[in-house]
């Protein structure tokens, strides 16, 4: 079974609390300049987790990923014929 995840971006107003966001998820990335966490956690809990980070002080807001909503299959792919001859080549 998979368990569907999804990134939550945390604008913090200082970086002293980023240690504790790692009880709502995964940590995947702290931004020092920018003073941002990327945040991984189950699609389900969004809505809760959300909710519960926005109530801290130290939160200025967050922001969902859509990265799970994307369409990723594209339909009108036609390969190029240059490319697929060189390919063919073995260059």
């Amino acid at each position: 079974m998979f368990i569907q995840r999804q990134g939550l971006v945390v604008w913090l107003y200082s970086l002293k609390h980023a240690k504790m966001l790692r009880r709502f998820g995964n940590v995947h990335y702290v931004s020092k300049k920018l003073k941002y966490v990327v945040l991984y956690c189950n699609q389900d809990d969004i809505a809760e987790i959300m909710e519960k980070l926005n109530s801290f002080s130290f939160v200025k807001k967050v922001e969902p990923s859509y990265k799970p909503f994307l369409k990723v299959e594209y339909e009108n792919a036609i390969p190029d014929k240059a490319k697929e001859y060189d390919y063919k080549m073995g260059i």
